[in-house]
């Protein structure tokens, strides 16, 4: 008899707890919107792949769905999240998602991804650089580069492969890096081929899958995140890379000027006639207040 009790009282209490709902949609919405909509949002988004809303993330990218629906194993995202499939994501990363986090965007998908009551589609940042008071720091500016430039500028998985001439813009220290040459001058954006290459001075322009360039007001936040000194998240100017590298290719557009970047061309090599008003190939090495010496200068 006090078995019979037993076992009825389990089964009451059994059936007096409430199943656990499925995720719904509004569950793993904020893991989407704080680690990859910095990426996967507005047109420019990588393959086409936006995750700022329900409908966008079930529409999928140009190369099919993103998420099947009751599949999590055969999901392109889930695979791109776990690091079955390269570049693993988000690109930020690491840190990647953690074990819980991808758990349960699985959950999601596997009880067939419902939508339930989802939250207001993700915004994309905004960039004002007018609002910002105070120096710019790399915080300001990283969104512009993961969302525009990393799909590319990235040690593997790039959209070309290989990060085009070993660039790679997934950090600051990467961005900043003048491991073969500097391309980031702190305090002196004309002299600094990222910014000349959103600009278009210098060619590839990029973004590479440009037209859209971008838009003036992140270019001016580039410039200005360089002239106030590349500074790191905290605000401290980067170190000027003295001795390093720079490759300049444009227009001259004054004696010891290409495309208004300053030069001391005493001394240098001069071949082939450089003209004002012409192309012409600079080489030089940065000095310890951010101009360029000279070392060769050469008519194109």
């Amino acid at each position: 008899m006090l078995r019979y009790t037993l076992l009825a009282l389990s089964l009451t209490a059994a059936l007096a707890t409430p199943a656990r709902a499925a995720p719904a949609y509004a569950d793993v919405a904020s893991i989407f919107n704080s680690r990859c909509v910095i990426c996967h949002n507005g047109p420019a988004a990588p393959n086409g792949l936006q995750l700022g809303s329900y409908e966008a993330i079930m529409a999928g990218s140009k190369n099919g769905p993103a998420v099947v629906a009751g599949a999590p194993a055969g999901s392109e995202l889930v695979k791109r999240i776990r690091g079955e499939r390269q570049p693993r994501m988000p690109l930020t990363g690491p840190p990647w998602l953690s074990d819980a986090e991808v758990a349960l965007i699985e959950g999601w998908i596997q009880a067939g991804a419902p939508k339930g009551n989802a939250p207001a589609p993700a915004a994309a940042a905004a960039v004002a650089p007018a609002a910002i008071s105070g120096p710019v720091n790399y915080g300001h500016v990283e969104p512009i580069l993961l969302s525009r430039c990393v799909k590319c500028h990235v040690e593997t998985g790039g959209k070309m492969g290989p990060p085009p001439e070993g660039y790679v813009l997934r950090s600051y220290a990467q961005t900043i890096a003048a491991t073969d040459r500097a391309r980031v001058i702190p305090g002196n954006p004309a002299a600094s081929e990222l910014l000349r290459r959103v600009k278009g001075l210098a060619q590839p322009r990029m973004p590479f899958d440009g037209p859209p360039w971008l838009g003036d007001d992140e270019i001016k936040l580039l410039e200005r995140w360089i002239a106030d000194g590349a500074r790191d998240r905290d605000g401290k100017p980067a170190p000027v890379p003295v001795g390093a590298r720079v490759r300049l290719r444009g227009t001259l557009t004054a004696p010891g000027e290409i495309d208004g970047a300053r030069f001391d061309a005493r001394g240098a090599r001069i071949d082939k006639s450089p003209r004002v008003g012409g192309a012409a190939e600079l080489r030089a090495t940065v000095q310890p207040d951010g101009s360029l010496l000279a070392e060769r200068l050469r008519g194109r």
